[in-house]
């Protein structure tokens, strides 16, 4: 498995300019909350902040590398006034659903 060194690398390069936060949920290297703290988000749907990785990411989502990826791509301004935001769609407690949650397609 891959790591939060590696997701936090692969982010930077598409977000260089980005504040990258990692929680590996479950020590297993292919559950992961990220945090993008960038102010070229300003002005930028939900959506378009996070498609670009998202697209990046899937090659390792459909092949198994990476099982969840919670993503969060939030202003400066926006990640000061937000507070803790991980997100485990697995664990345990609360199960409001505040993230992306991207299943890789079962192969046939």
């Amino acid at each position: 498995m891959k790591g939060e060194a590696w997701v936090k690398s692969e982010i930077e390069k598409i977000v260089p300019d980005s504040l990258v936060e990692i929680n590996d949920l479950h020590g297993t290297g292919d559950h992961f909350h990220v945090r993008v703290i960038s102010d070229t988000f300003i002005g930028m749907m939900p959506l378009e902040r996070q498609r670009p990785i998202l697209d990046h990411f899937m090659p390792f989502i459909k092949n198994g590398t990476v099982h969840a990826l919670d993503l969060k791509c939030m202003t400066t301004e926006q990640a000061s006034k937000a507070g803790d935001t991980v997100f485990d769609p697995h664990g345990d407690g609360e199960k409001q659903f505040l993230g992306i949650h991207i299943r890789r397609p079962k192969e046939k």
